[in-house]
């Protein structure tokens, strides 16, 4: 598909984010437009003919893997829980470097059974990196806005950057940025070369009233980057990311239930309006239209 403009293929698609089969989601990503894909375990590993099989369909489909996730509550355990957590992570591993997928992300922990020493939480992190180095594999770390110990993303910044692991680096999402009300000016903080990931998301409403609203809306109420009420805000990362000397991928990771309804074809039109929008317009410096109707009807 030719693209007006050009730097829509800065941006992909969430398999999350639309309902469906692998292979009927990725069908729809690029029949959008997209040239990358960031795919969910689930759906790799709950394929109908299993692993390999849903491995051959990425690997077909002809785009890129953006990254793999997602490892939830890692660092900071100890005992069998730590055990565990290695295994699981050694899994996902292994599905990354067969999927072709450059980027493991890891969630902040939320477990009250998981230390809060950074010295522990650390070391946890930079055993991951370790066993992703053979394997190729960068590991983003993100911090989850409810997160136990880390919960916005200057201090899972200081976790990577006390790890100190080459292939470790920070995830962002401007979801958890908005709903913690972290300042855009946060970013400077960041090495570009260290940010691995930035996942976009917008949402319909100014006001987070309660931890259990931020995870009612991150999990069933996103919508893509334009559509929700912070437009000017996602227009502002994207800016002030890209003269940081941010030049990596970004990831449209909307959790909607309403598009788990909706045809896929609907679903990912709606994504690719959006990546015009931030390529051709905002990246490109043109001022953006915030909660553009463009964004909203064909």
């Amino acid at each position: 598909m030719n693209h007006i403009g050009g730097n829509i293929d800065d941006f992909g698609i969430d398999t999350i984010s639309l309902a469906g089969p692998l292979e009927a989601k990725l069908q729809a990503a690029r029949d959008a437009g997209f040239s990358q894909v960031m795919l969910n375990a689930r759906d790799v590993v709950g394929h109908a003919d299993g692993l390999d099989a849903a491995v051959r369909a990425v690997r077909a489909s002809g785009l890129r893997v953006t990254g793999f996730q997602v490892l939830r509550d890692f660092e900071g355990l100890s005992g069998h829980l730590h055990d565990y957590k290695i295994d699981v992570a050694k899994a996902m591993l292994e599905m990354c470097s067969a999927l072709g997928a450059k980027v493991l992300l890891v969630c902040s922990s939320t477990s009250t059974h998981a230390s809060t020493d950074p010295d522990a939480m650390a070391r946890d992190l930079r055993k991951l990196a370790m066993l992703a180095l053979p394997l190729n594999v960068k590991v983003a770390y993100e911090g989850l806005s409810w997160g136990r110990t880390i919960n916005e993303f200057p201090q899972a910044w200081d976790l990577v950057c006390r790890a100190d692991m080459p292939n470790l680096g920070i995830g962002l999402d401007s979801f958890h940025a908005f709903a913690a009300k972290t300042p855009v000016e946060d970013l400077d903080l960041l090495d570009p070369d260290k940010i691995y990931l930035v996942q976009l998301a917008d949402f319909m409403w100014q006001e987070i009233r309660s931890v259990e609203e931020r995870i009612t809306t991150a999990r069933h109420f996103r919508v893509f980057p334009g559509e929700g009420v912070h437009s000017t805000e996602v227009a502002e990362w994207v800016r002030r990311l890209h003269a940081l000397g941010y030049r990596g991928d970004y990831s449209f990771e909307v959790f909607n239930d309403d598009y788990q309804q909706m045809p896929l074809p609907t679903v990912a039109a709606r994504a690719r309006k959006s990546a015009l929008w931030l390529g051709e317009e905002v990246l490109q410096r043109s001022v953006p239209i915030p909660n553009a109707m463009t964004l909203r009807r064909g």
